[in-house]
C-alpha cells in the first residue's frame, strides 16, 4: 500500500521515497533476521575454527553447560574488559561444569593475538562469514555483532539468553554463574 505524507497545507500525496525505503527495509529483515531463538529453544549447532588450533562443535559439549559470549571485537575496549572479566572469574564457571566459548567475526590469527596478549584460558571461535551470529539473532541492523550471551543446558536447550542493544556493557559473572546453576536441571525444549 502506498504512504502517504501529509504537507504543511494538509495535502495528502503519494510518498515514492518512503514507499522505497519501507520496501528495502522489509526485505532487508527477510534476508538479514531469521527468527530469532530464545530461552527454551535448541541451541543451533555450529562447527567453527578457533584457537588451540583445533575446531569446536558446540554438541560436544552436550552433557554439560555452555556459555557462548558473543562479543563484537577483538582489542576493542569493552570486549577485552567483558572477556578479562570472565577470563578472571572462569572458576567460577568451570566449578559448575560449565564450557565458555568466545565467539566473534574476526578470524583465528587475530583471536591467537588477542588470547595471547591477555592470556585468556577459554577457546575464541571465528565466525568469520557472521553464519552462527545470524543463527543465534544476534545481528544489528547492519549485520554487525550484537554483544550477546547465552547458556545452553546439557541437553542443548538454550535457559538464558541476552542481547545488548547498545553493547556499551556487559553480562555481570554473577548473573551469568546464576543462569548456569539454573541450567544444570535440565528442561524440556519448547515444541
Amino acid at each position: 500500500m502506498p504512504s502517504l505524507t501529509e504537507t504543511e497545507t494538509g495535502d495528502r500525496r503519494r510518498d515514492p521515497g518512503r514507499d522505497w525505503v519501507i520496501a528495502a527495509a522489509g526485505q532487508y529483515g527477510r534476508r538479514m533476521a531469521p527468527p530469532r531463538v530464545g530461552v527454551g529453544d535448541i541451541a543451533p549447532d555450529f562447527t567453527l575454527e578457533g584457537t588451540g588450533d583445533r575446531e569446536y562443535t558446540l554438541s560436544e559439549y552436550r552433557g554439560q553447560p555452555v556459555v557462548l559470549v558473543f562479543y563484537p571485537g577483538d582489542n576493542t575496549p569493552v570486549c577485552t574488559m567483558q572477556l578479562n572479566t570472565y577470563n578472571g572469574d572462569l572458576e567460577e564457571f568451570v566449578g559448575l561444569g560449565a564450557q565458555l566459548l568466545g565467539i566473534s567475526p574476526q578470524g583465528v590469527e587475530s583471536h591467537e593475538r588477542f588470547a595471547a596478549l591477555h592470556g585468556f584460558k577459554f577457546p575464541l571461535l571465528a565466525d568469520e562469514d557472521v553464519a552462527v551470529g545470524r543463527a543465534y539473532g544476534i545481528l544489528g541492523p547492519v549485520g554487525f555483532y550484537r554483544r550477546s550471551v547465552f547458556v545452553i543446558d546439557g541437553a542443548g536447550v538454550i535457559r538464558y539468553a541476552h542481547r545488548a542493544t547498545a553493547g556499551l556493557t556487559f553480562r555481570r559473572t554473577s548473573e551469568l554463574v546464576k543462569a548456569v546453576r539454573e541450567a544444570r536441571t535440565p528442561a524440556a525444549p519448547r515444541p
